[in-house]
């Protein structure tokens, strides 16, 4: 595993540290993304709790049982210290074929060996038909550093 970025975050490592996330959600992988959280990280995902490494697997693992061919854009939104702040959007459908976009906001904070200790997300979704939809990438990877970002697709 590799050093995490450490705070005191510069605009420059926490941009790093938000395209860092955005890549390993997108790999759709609940143990590598787990290992970004201390291991009592707690989080608030919509109206679950989840508290430590192995509660944030089994959450990932049902999301991504449900939310099928999920593909997520986080942005920088600020940053102080120890603390940032996101806004992402991500594009998934159901089992039944129909598409949504769900848009979100996230207040990350960090230990001093740079793993995130508290999650905080609100999220709502929005039905959207599959034409609308805007991410098309790799499936299970990371999305491309020539793809647009969420403001550059006015999102």
């Amino acid at each position: 595993m590799t050093r995490p970025l450490l705070p005191p975050f510069t605009y420059e490592t926490a941009t790093q540290k938000v395209r860092s996330a955005e890549d390993a959600w997108n790999s759709r992988d609940p143990e590598r993304v787990s290992l970004a959280y201390t291991e009592d990280s707690q989080w608030r995902n919509r109206a679950e709790f989840p508290r430590g490494r192995g509660q944030i697997v089994e959450f990932l693992e049902r999301k991504w049982a449900r939310e099928l061919d999920y593909r997520l854009i986080k942005e920088l939104w600020a940053f102080d210290r120890n603390r940032i702040a996101v806004r992402f959007a991500y594009e998934w459908h159901d089992d039944a074929g129909h598409w949504f976009r769900s848009y979100g906001n996230e207040n990350w904070e960090f230990d001093e060996n740079g793993l995130m200790a508290r999650r905080f997300a609100s999220i709502n979704d929005l039905p959207i038909r599959e034409h609308e939809r805007k991410y098309h990438w790799e499936a299970s990877g990371p999305r491309p550093a020539d793809h647009p970002g969420l403001s550059d697709l006015g999102l």
